[in-house]
């Protein structure tokens, strides 16, 4: 059982809050020439994370999503060869590594922090700015180790190069909030960077019905959407235009699976080859995607506020595929680490891998494109047997 939060639970099902609507405070635009942003940690307003992230002088930021890391405190030794090899050829300005970081095996609370260590050691040893969303599975060792999400915060927030904060106020779940890359002469807000918690399992029941049939898996509650609602219109209003963004949750939406098909009730191969041309899908899909039982509608707010370019899963960690879904992206990084399921047989680790992102200022929609990078490119080993690792010395001040 999940420890108590002060934040509204994921059980609170029927329950709207408001807090997510309330307006924030204005902020006046820098002056034309462009100054050094200061080295401080977050301070966030309302889930808003500004100063930490900027566009580089020629309008450029690369972006780089790890999934599913997912592991004890002896993470397989090729889980961190792939995350160094992608961070050393890609050289990204920052890091999100989205849900399910660690799995339940940690039997202490040293060994949960140790399994967070491994993993987000490779960014903070280069000096790269990071960040994580929760997934289902990292809090399936709080019972034995009595560290939480909100626990996890606190601690990963001690690294020097985290921007995690602890999250938009009186919103459902953990770590809720928006990074905002100023453009390269700091006169805007010229991009944004949503990390949502998509919860973990479903509640076994609501109103006397349990979920037996459905998928029990967990969605973005109202107050989540409508905290994302508020503060897009927020930054438009700080702004004077809509800005672009990209959203990164762990589980994937019911409209990932309508756009593999190019259709809500019929799943055949026909289908799928008509949405391949229609949402010019490019990817792999070897497994059902596992939403939960209720659409969040976080899709149709996305669709209705026009600024979110794409959003970005893992959970499914043997899927691949992107889909341009009615001028949204939805798609898949897959697992990065190599101790979760994958593929079957030799096979198993063939889509072991990180997503990058391509951001320009100067063009249209800034998302200028998205590819994979897999272990495979970096000569990784990809037989089955494990390779656990020993674990990584925690840096200086983190405890």
């Amino acid at each position: 059982m999940t420890p108590a939060r002060p934040t509204r639970t994921r059980r609170d099902l029927l329950r709207y809050s408001a807090a997510g609507a309330a307006s924030l405070t204005g902020m006046g635009l820098a002056g034309a020439e462009a100054t050094p942003l200061p080295a401080r940690r977050p301070r966030p307003d309302n889930g808003i994370v500004r100063n930490q992230l900027r566009f580089h002088d020629d309008g450029t930021f690369t972006a780089v999503q790890f999934n599913d890391t997912q592991d004890s405190h002896r993470t397989d030794e090729r889980t961190i060869a792939l995350q160094e090899a992608v961070l050393d050829d890609v050289r990204p300005d920052f890091v999100v590594i989205n849900g399910d970081v660690i799995d339940g095996s940690p039997t202490t609370a040293l060994e949960a922090k140790q399994a967070l260590n491994n993993v987000v050691r490779p960014m903070e040893d280069r000096g790269i700015p990071w960040a994580l969303t929760f997934g289902n599975h990292d809090e399936d060792s709080s019972e034995r180790t009595g560290l939480d999400e909100e626990a996890y915060l606190d601690f990963v927030r001690q690294y020097a190069h985290n921007v995690n904060t602890r999250q938009a106020e009186g919103i459902t779940g953990s770590g809720n909030q928006v990074l905002t890359l100023a453009s390269a002469d700091g006169t805007r807000e010229a991009f944004a960077l949503w990390l949502l918690d998509s919860g973990r399992y479903a509640p076994e029941q609501i109103a006397g019905q349990d979920f037996e049939g459905y998928p029990d898996w967990d969605w973005l509650r109202p107050d989540q959407v409508g905290w994302y609602l508020s503060t897009s219109q927020e930054l438009e209003r700080r702004n004077g235009a809509l800005v672009p963004g990209l959203v990164f949750q762990h589980i994937a939406l019911w409209e990932h699976r309508f756009a593999w098909f190019a259709s809500v009730d019929s799943r055949t191969d026909a289908d799928h080859e008509r949405a391949v041309t229609k949402h010019r899908i490019e990817g792999e899909r070897n497994e059902e995607e596992c939403p939960g039982p209720v659409n969040s509608g976080m899709f149709a707010a996305m669709l209705h506020r026009g600024d979110v370019k794409g959003l970005f899963v893992g959970h499914d960690h043997a899927n691949s595929y992107v889909a341009d879904y009615y001028g949204i992206l939805l798609g898949y990084a897959p697992a990065t680490g190599f101790a979760p399921y994958a593929l079957d047989g030799e096979e198993q680790h063939r889509l072991r891998g990180a997503r990058v992102f391509h951001l320009d200022e100067n063009v249209e929609g800034v998302l200028a494109g998205t590819e994979l990078r897999l272990a495979a490119d970096y000569g990784i080993d990809l037989t089955p047997e494990p390779r656990p690792g020993e674990p990584a010395d925690f840096p200086d001040g983190v405890r």
